[in-house]
């Protein structure tokens, strides 16, 4: 009886394992299908083609193709997330730990060119589908918490202003990075420069914690 009951157990096992595979090759698959193609022209046929699965098994374990998108939505905010986790901020030097985290989200959006060109696809929907997930909003919190460890630090050392808040300088680090990233293309040809070269690259980056810094430091450096 005990050798039938284990057998069962391992066959489940290996069932819920398979299963979470699946799972993870089709959201993997979406990502890069909806990144590519945008919501709208991004469909089933290709995301299971690239997962080498089947449309049925997307249906069963995401409900929808919209449902699917709001998903990839909250994977790719919760990778940003884990990836911000592993970083180690200087938070007895806070300046330091502000720019670090500059520096990290820039990298991130270089990086991670399909996360820029989601959030601009969802951005053409309204956020339509941001708005129907149950958790973006937990996830945001988590990122604005790391911003408010590091201003913490600095405004208890009076290094930072006192009326900064976490949520603003969240937006001002996440905006000079987003902004260049998702229109590299046309502001390369608009201002007729090369954007995405590695010296242009390197000066924003300078910028992008200058400007940071003048906004936060009680006595800009």
């Amino acid at each position: 009886m005990s050798s039938i009951v284990g057998r069962k157990h391992s066959t489940t096992g290996i069932r819920a394992k398979q299963a979470q595979d699946t799972r993870a090759k089709i959201l993997k698959a979406a990502i890069k299908v909806f990144a590519s193609e945008g919501y709208a022209s991004g469909r089933i046929e290709s995301i299971s083609k690239a997962a080498r699965s089947h449309d049925r098994m997307i249906y069963y374990y995401f409900g929808s193709k919209e449902q699917l998108f709001v998903e990839v939505l909250e994977t790719i905010y919760t990778q940003f997330n884990e990836a911000e986790s592993r970083l180690e901020l200087d938070l007895a030097d806070p300046v330091r730990g502000l720019e670090q985290m500059c520096e990290f989200v820039w990298r991130y959006y270089l990086e991670h060119p399909e996360f820029v060109t989601l959030l601009s696809s969802e951005n053409l929907h309204q956020g339509k589908h941001a708005k129907k997930s149950l958790k973006l909003q937990e996830i945001s919190g988590y990122a604005i918490s790391v911003v408010q460890r590091v201003l913490d630090a600095g405004q208890a050392q009076r290094v930072f202003r006192a009326e900064v808040r976490a949520r603003d300088l969240y937006l001002m680090i996440a905006s000079l990075g987003y902004f260049y990233n998702a229109n590299r293309y046309t502001l390369s040809a608009f201002l007729g420069e090369p954007l995405m070269d590695e010296a242009a690259l390197a000066h924003w980056l300078e910028v992008v914690k200058d400007t940071v810094r003048r906004a936060v430091c009680v006595t800009p450096g």
